[in-house]
């Protein structure tokens, strides 16, 4: 008895290979262009009602943190500390967050190892 395979099967296997390894490198690559353009973009974050703002790049590098001087206060510097964190903290996760979008939408939420 011959098996029969499902319609839509009956190409050779190297064919079907070669289709996905194609795939598979266009994906690579928008990810790449997309990963790019994401590391030109910055970031920004406030916290303490726009006491502190912190400004990082899509590298999740700190590039600014801005203080209003009428929150210095020599007496409360883990306050201060506390809004630099905060605000640090969110601009990061916003960066984060975008890429993950952007990525998980161009590889169909797949979670491709060392590309995540």
């Amino acid at each position: 008895m011959k098996a029969r395979l499902p319609q839509g099967y009956n190409t050779p296997g190297a064919a079907n290979l070669q289709q996905l390894a194609r795939q598979a490198q266009k994906m690579q690559e928008q990810m790449e262009a997309i990963t790019a353009e994401l590391e030109e973009k910055e970031y920004s974050a406030a916290a303490g009602g726009d006491a502190v703002k912190a400004t990082v790049t899509g590298k999740l590098e700190v590039k600014s943190v801005e203080i209003k001087p009428e929150v210095i206060d020599p007496d409360d510097a883990e306050m201060l500390g506390d809004l630099v964190t905060a605000a640090v903290n969110e601009a990061l996760r916003a960066a984060a967050r975008e890429k993950d979008e952007r990525l998980s939408a161009v590889s169909g939420g797949m979670g491709i190892p060392g590309v995540f």
